[in-house]
């Protein structure tokens, strides 16, 4: 089996067009991960459907996995609509956060605008806001 789903580190995240397509991944990869010791943990067992009316269950060992409406992917809220508003919006809140931590920095006068500039680069723009956007879906506005 070929994994084209979303994988990294000890989290994967299948897709699938189907409700066939998915039972027959979930099924192979549990089967695959006891050859090699591995065992799915129950509680991270999640089915999260996107634009879909079908609700027929998926199982594993014999257990329907849970519904839910939304999970966290590689520190990302992902929702069952395809929209990442609140994400960006629990992203943006961190980032503010980490802004303001830095505080006194900002009102230094013993600082250069540059290396408050590169401050900010280090410290707030890449940590707090690249972090999970590369799940994010762009769109017009976010109130």
């Amino acid at each position: 089996m070929q994994l084209d789903d979303l994988n990294f580190a000890d989290d994967l995240a299948l897709l699938s067009q189907t409700r066939q397509q998915m039972q027959e991944k979930t099924t192979s990869i549990a089967a695959a991960s006891t050859t090699v010791g591995l065992n799915i943990h129950k509680g991270k067992r999640k089915i999260l459907r996107y634009n879909t009316s079908c609700n027929n269950r998926i199982t594993l060992d014999g257990e329907d996995l849970e519904d839910v409406k939304t999970f966290i992917y590689l520190n990302s809220i992902i929702d069952e609509h395809g929209g990442s508003d609140e994400d960006v919006k629990v992203w943006i809140g961190k980032a503010r956060a980490a802004y303001l931590q830095l505080r006194n920095i900002w009102n230094s006068k013993q600082l250069s605008t540059n290396i408050k500039v590169r401050i900010f680069n280090t410290n707030v723009k890449t940590v707090r806001l690249s972090t999970g956007a590369e799940t994010w879906r762009t769109t017009k506005t976010i109130n």
